[in-house]
């Protein structure tokens, strides 16, 4: 994408009335930072805020004042709606991804009721009926796995189900989740990381509150960063098997 149109200056909206694009950049920073926070390292700011200008300058020649709207709550939807269409277009989370997940998750969360304690990797290989090399390499495959997902409140029984992004409250609502999370799941989270492998408290720790990355974090563990991938994709799937009630 050409970051040229950052100077675009103003740009005739319908039916007669000039926003400034530029003067709105913050806007699409602030909108790409929240979202990022939601998202997988994999995903780069840069390239939400290239996509959120574009919906900025799509917003700025379809407002129409005598709709009785701020621009600014109508180029946030706007902003938002061409965020989400890329990372659907990107496919960020492969579905089958989301299949091997939950594999994963279950199996670990077999072992933990039947060994009471957290499986090794080859006890989870062994349960998933293959060698852990291949379990390896299926915890690569779902690094871009987060601790919740839409679908995780879904409340239908197959991936055919309701949309749940259709039930997500508008920006004047009160967020229920955000309350749950500062909350009983955040307590919930804190006793679930507590009981991880000391390793992998390591790896939660390095990434989420001292921020390094996953180079980094292999320096720190002496393992390469794919492994690093492996062992964080690893923890999630694990604090996913323990918070399963709660989801």
């Amino acid at each position: 994408m050409n970051p040229s149109f950052r100077r675009s200056g103003y740009v005739a909206a319908a039916p007669s009335v000039e926003i400034d694009v530029e003067a709105y950049a913050p806007l699409v920073r602030k909108l790409a930072s929240i979202m990022i926070a939601r998202l997988p390292a994999s995903v780069e700011l840069g390239d939400l805020i290239q996509v959120g200008m574009i919906g900025l300058i799509e917003a700025s020649r379809q407002f129409d004042p005598a709709q009785g709207v701020m621009f600014e709550t109508f180029a946030s939807q706007r902003i938002r709606g061409a965020m989400l269409d890329e990372l659907r277009r990107e496919d960020w989370l492969p579905r089958q991804a989301r299949r091997n997940s939950r594999q994963i998750e279950e199996a670990i969360c077999k072992l933990e009721q039947l060994q009471g304690r957290a499986p090794l990797e080859s006890e989870i290989a062994a349960e998933l009926g293959m060698e852990l090399e291949q379990y390896q390499e299926m915890l690569g495959e779902c690094k871009g796995t987060t601790l919740l997902h839409f679908e995780d409140f879904n409340s239908g029984d197959d991936e055919h189900g309701h949309n749940p992004v259709a039930n997500v409250a508008d920006d004047d609502s009160p967020d229920p989740l955000a309350a749950l999370s500062d909350d009983s799941f955040r307590q919930q989270l804190i006793s679930a990381i507590k009981l991880l492998p000391e390793r992998d408290q390591l790896v939660m720790a390095l990434y989420y509150e001292q921020e390094l990355n996953l180079k980094e974090i292999g320096a720190v563990l002496g393992v390469t960063e794919s492994r690093v991938c492996q062992l964080h994709s690893q923890a999630i799937a694990r604090l996913r098997a323990k918070l399963k009630d709660w989801l």
